[in-house]
């Protein structure tokens, strides 16, 4: 893309924006809070605070249409295989279509099923057991939708081979009343069922080998696998190779998320989902939220060179959202190939990282303001709370917009340089009624088509993750000399060699 017209339009366009500071951009224009904002289905976006223009939004558009945005949109939808190296499609959007493909239809209604039994009364705890996508999107879901939950269901989440996780986890909870959710694609994660085996072991303290199995569901791409480990099949639920872990949470893999809030509340995650993706699939550039958050990243990003960006949102509940959002883009966009094979030819995939207001002010947001790195801000909020204190709720908004005027405008005035703020920082705000199943549904969509925007301009595949591979190959080889299963590898570099021998005589 970088030896295109677009591109080099875009660059001209940066240069000429160099000098120029957010408040002469206000300034010069005192309808600018108006007319640079986008609204749909409840969500309102306003990119204002950004060191960009209308005129920059018309030359992100164009760039979108040279890389044929619009055309891999509806290539995605169509279950095409736009998963290239592993050739098969990324078709989590079918999942939420009001009408979705049969096998998904008979899935949900035995989650349906399953998920009824479970809130009935007979389990005291749920314990959802997965890593990576099989746990951060229930684990940030259950969290965010904690109001509309079942109070008297108990849903944890165990991801960490850690053994203190497993302890904490556990903690407090009866092995004759706690179900554990067995989360695993290929039911071979080494994370996954090293913890899986312990709880087997922990129930069957309690309860006996064989009353064991009972206690035990799982979500898999292998049954038989499933079946190995004594589950029985009527508690296994499908996963497909068509939905990728990080875009997973609308299939069985929020099982544990329906058990806690209830097949009605899953149901309208899945409708706020849809929404999005049909406004993704239709608006235009300028008006499409998914497609406008993901051209403002590459703006920051390719234009500006800024490495990293921080999502901030203003609600305790969505306290899992930064590290959700962080796996999303950074394993999606954290990739220096090209879909074809050949160097990606610019930067890619940016630092993620975040944190809930307002306690982040009290930690980064020093740096955030007068540091001297630039970091783009994305601020989440919603104007009514789902609690009934209103005024916690009255100081927490006012600090989000406090925080993205002082980051745009800043305090240059001051007369001591300590306390001098440079401003010119940019931000982000995207400002819902209330955070609910639905417009939690919608968020979520919001940052998955954002990353699938900004991979379409890189020109790189956000489907595949081979970057997590080499170092779980690795460790299953280490772990074998650890436990004295293998001997030492006399090829292996001499730091990790002493650093196994050290452990090796400590342990």
């Amino acid at each position: 893309m970088q030896d295109t017209g677009e591109w080099h339009a875009l660059s001209a366009h940066r240069e000429a924006l160099g000098g120029v500071h957010l408040r002469e951009l206000f300034e010069g224009d005192p309808r600018r809070g108006e007319r640079l904002v986008a609204e749909a289905d409840g969500w309102l976006l306003d990119y204002s605070k950004n060191r960009l223009t209308a005129e920059t939004v018309e030359l992100l558009a164009a760039l979108a249409d040279r890389a044929e945005l619009r055309h891999r949109i509806e290539a995605m939808f169509d279950g095409e295989p736009v998963n290239t190296t592993e050739n098969r499609p990324a078709w989590h959007v079918a999942l939420r279509q009001p009408n979705p493909p049969p096998e998904v239809n008979a899935e949900f209604d035995r989650m349906a099923e399953f998920a009824a039994e479970v809130r009935s009364g007979r389990w005291q705890a749920v314990v959802n057991i997965g890593i990576g996508g099989s746990d951060l999107g229930p684990a940030m879901a259950t969290a965010a939708l904690a109001a509309f939950a079942d109070t008297e269901l108990d849903v944890r989440f165990l991801s960490n081979v850690d053994g203190a996780h497993f302890r904490q986890v556990t903690r407090g909870l009866d092995p004759a009343r706690t179900l554990f959710i067995v989360v695993s694609k290929t039911f071979t994660t080494t994370e996954t069922l090293t913890n899986a085996r312990t709880a087997r072991a922990w129930v069957a303290d309690a309860v006996g080998t064989e009353a064991a199995s009972s206690h035990f569901a799982a979500v898999t791409a292998s049954p038989d696998n499933a079946k190995d480990f004594g589950i029985d099949s009527g508690a296994v639920f499908a996963m497909w190779d068509w939905v990728g872990g990080r875009y997973s949470l609308g299939s069985a893999v929020g099982l544990s998320l329906m058990a806690a809030v209830g097949p009605d509340a899953f149901a309208e995650m899945l409708a706020g989902m849809h929404r999005i993706d049909e406004h993704f699939r239709s608006a235009p550039w300028d008006e499409n939220l998914p497609a406008l958050l993901g051209l403002v990243g590459i703006w920051n990003r390719n234009f500006w060179g800024w490495p990293t960006y921080a999502v901030l949102p203003y609600s305790q509940e969505l306290a899992l959202f930064p590290a959700y959002i962080q796996q999303l883009d950074m394993e999606s966009s954290g990739k220096s190939v090209r879909a074809d094979g050949t160097p990606a030819s610019t930067a890619t995939g940016p630092v993620v990282w975040g944190q809930p207001g307002t306690n982040g002010q009290h930690a980064f947001h020093q740096l955030l303001h007068q540091g001297t790195d630039v970091v783009p801000v994305e601020f989440i909020g919603f104007c009514r709370p789902n609690h009934g204190f209103s005024e916690h709720h009255d100081l927490l908004m006012a600090n989000l917009l406090a925080q993205a005027e002082a980051l745009a405008f800043g305090a240059p005035d001051a007369g001591d340089p300590h306390r001098r703020f440079p401003g010119n920082r940019p931000s982000t705000v995207l400002l819902a009624d209330q955070l609910t199943p639905r417009s939690l549904g919608q968020l979520v969509a919001l940052y998955e088509h954002k990353v699938f925007t900004q991979a379409t301009i890189w020109g790189i595949n956000p489907f595949d993750q081979w970057g997590v591979e080499l170092g779980k190959t690795l460790a299953t080889n280490i772990t074998a000399e650890l436990t004295g299963t293998a001997a030492p590898n006399p090829t292996r570099d001499s730091s990790t060699q002493s650093l196994i021998s050290r452990y090796v005589m400590k342990r």
